[in-house]
């Protein structure tokens, strides 16, 4: 769990000027009931190359990343992710989300093609279904800087 934490707080930080694009939800992070999803999307460039590596991701000024997680009770949980994205144009793509499992804990990486060498605000649409539970749904707009 301190590996995956760990791993959180260096795509979080390395994602910080792609966060502070987007000031609808700061924290990254949607709440239902007693489930957390933390999310967050950024230029697969802010990547070290051995967690890109590790990861089986890209680093490409073309390429993107959002990783989702969702937890209960202070620990991840595994959950079936899906999603789409968007630019602003209006073409929408499919998200194909892969399961990245590190010290028993969990996240969910899909990568998304992105302009290359410019800045761009993209739509997400996530669903989150775990175990039992209904699916969660949520949406977000994001400014990815892809030419880093």
């Amino acid at each position: 769990m301190r590996r995956l934490t760990a791993m959180l707080a260096v795509l979080l930080v390395l994602a910080a000027p792609a966060m502070a694009a987007d000031s609808a939800s700061p924290t990254r992070q949607q709440q239902f009931g007693d489930l957390i999803i933390h999310y967050n999307a950024f230029a697969s460039g802010m990547l070290q190359p051995s967690i890109a590596q590790q990861a089986g991701l890209i680093r490409s000024k073309g390429q993107g990343v959002i990783n989702v997680t969702a937890i209960r009770n202070g620990k991840t949980v595994p959950a079936n992710v899906t999603g789409t994205i968007k630019d602003l144009t209006g073409r929408e793509k499919p998200l194909s989300f892969k399961a990245f499992n590190e010290n028993s804990a969990v996240n969910y990486l899909a990568q998304f093609a992105v302009e290359p060498d410019s800045s761009a605000t993209y739509i997400f649409s996530i669903n989150v279904k775990t175990g039992d539970d209904d699916a969660h749904t949520l949406s977000f707009n994001q400014e990815i800087f892809s030419d880093q």
